[in-house]
């Protein structure tokens, strides 16, 4: 059946024979590493822990004996505040140490340690009591060389002994590390042996197999680096076409995009003059509402003066008429008079006086009736001017209404050119978004174009590699068959 295999699958059984071969070397290596490890974190976390906390345990009680001595010889306060702080500083390393991973055998250790201080302290505490009592110096001496110094030495032998047992045991996994890992090197310089053979003999079939499958191959190559040289050829001549063309149109764009920017300016001016049109044509047209609502004033007046007048026309035939009444009292009065002159000439000298009296009431009248036809000629001049005022008041009135009809059409047009304007407005606008927009556009197509010939000299660089290339691996499988078949023809 293997000998049915192809190149690749038998070149990929040799290399899946290697790396099966070498994962099993990994894995033993790793084993044996990860074992050294546990072993040293083993060593790390929990022994050399231990021994550090043992220490720390003999400091504190020494730190402890020592503050109990100074105040049993001085009774100075301060000896007892330290002999509380060593006192708090064993019971947290002896916390810390129970919180460790600890067999059986050192728990039971570490009890023994808690009950032999708790002697100690128990003999401490009643020699502190003794010297505060002003006891005798001499019992508290034999009170620390019959009690505190036989408890403080089973203390220590208690820390020693978990001290000599974690040695041990850091030893032992020292050993035990050291076994294995030797174990591995073995096992894994075993495998090393295996797999060298195995990779020699994978070479052996795999060259006797790259001898006969290669022949057929190069041959192939050296037609196949033929055609491919024809191919670079052409493209190469095609991209030194399309560079001259990219080259032509860049220069094209850029014309493009100068006019561009040109109508995009010219559109922003024509913007800018239709925004001041159109502030102007606003302006005229607030300028038209205000004559507009002038010429309304003044028809308003003129209407008054109208009224007014009409009103005078009235009163001068109210006063035409108190005339007419006025004018025929006087001619009463006169008659009465030339009677009353009459009756005075009969009456002879009595009637002198009313006589005179009479003559001057006819004088009198006289002067009202001459009056009175003065003032009806006034009063019909009067009446002429202001029936003239009126015709003439009329005239003004209906040119004010031609001129307001005619505001009301300029304001109407007004209106209608700023619409236009804003829209003219509008439309340049649109005008100079659009070219802006067309100017983004060409500067895009611009870069674009620009990617596209650095793209095409890329293409040109390419081709002309490849032609090499081409030409190399002619030269190549040519060398390859004087290689494989050394009595052959190149």
């Amino acid at each position: 059946m293997a000998a049915k295999w192809s190149f690749g699958q038998k070149v990929g059984a040799g290399f899946a024979a290697v790396v099966a071969l070498t994962t099993v070397m990994s894995g033993v290596a790793s084993y044996a590493l990860n074992s050294a490890i546990r072993s040293k974190d083993r060593v790390i976390t929990v022994n050399a822990q231990t021994l550090v906390d043992a220490q720390k345990l003999n400091g504190a009680m020494e730190w402890k004996t020592g503050a109990a001595r100074g105040f049993l010889l001085t009774r100075e306060e301060r000896f007892l505040e330290s002999m509380r702080d060593a006192r708090a500083e064993f019971t947290d390393v002896l916390g810390h140490l129970r919180s460790l991973t600890l067999a059986d055998d050192v728990k039971l250790i570490v009890d023994r340690i808690e009950i032999a201080d708790r002697d100690y302290q128990a003999a401490i505490d009643g020699a502190v009591s003794l010297r505060r009592t002003d006891g005798p110096i001499g019992g508290v001496i034999r009170l620390l060389s019959d009690e505190l110094v036989p408890k403080r030495d089973v203390f220590r032998q208690q820390v020693q002994a978990l001290v000599s047992r974690e040695e041990r045991l850091m030893e032992e996994a020292k050993t035990a590390s050291t076994e294995a890992a030797q174990s591995a090197m073995a096992v894994v310089i075993g495998m090393t042996v295996i797999a060298v053979l195995l990779a020699v003999g994978i070479a052996l079939v795999l060259t006797r197999t790259l001898t006969r499958q290669i022949g057929g191959a190069v041959q192939h190559v050296q037609s196949s680096s033929a055609e491919l040289q024809s191919a670079a050829n052409q493209q190469v001549t095609g991209a030194r076409e399309s560079a001259t063309a990219m080259n032509e149109i860049t220069t094209t764009i850029s014309e493009l995009l100068a006019t561009a920017r040109q109508i995009a300016e010219s559109a922003q001016r024509v913007a800018h003059i239709a925004e001041e049109t159109a502030k102007a044509a606003k302006a005229g047209d607030q300028t038209l509402q205000k004559t507009r609502e002038s010429v309304a004033g003044i028809k308003r007046q003129v209407d008054l003066i109208v009224t007014h007048m009409l009103d005078l026309g009235k009163k001068s035939q109210q006063i035409g008429g108190i005339l007419e009444i006025i004018n025929e009292l006087a001619e009463q009065t006169n008659i009465l008079a030339i009677n009353a002159t009459i009756e005075a000439a009969g009456a002879g000298d009595a009637g002198k006086r009313f006589a005179v009296v009479a003559d001057e009431i006819r004088k009198l009248a006289d002067r009202v009736g001459g009056s009175t036809n003065e003032i009806r000629a006034l009063v019909e001049d009067v009446r002429a001017a202001v029936n003239a005022t009126v015709m003439t008041t009329e005239g003004g009135t209906k040119a004010v209404d031609a001129g307001t009809r005619q505001f009301i059409e300029v304001t109407a047009s007004l209106e209608q050119i700023t619409g236009l304007v804003g829209t003219t407005t509008q439309a340049a606008r649109e005008i100079e978004l659009s070219t802006k927009q067309q100017s983004t556009a060409v500067e895009q197509v611009n870069l674009a174009i620009s990617n596209v010939a650095q793209a095409a000299k890329e293409t040109e660089a390419s081709s002309n590699q490849t032609l090499q290339t081409a030409t190399l691996l002619s030269g190549l499988s040519r060398d390859l068959t004087r290689l494989i078949r050394p009595n052959g023809s190149a």
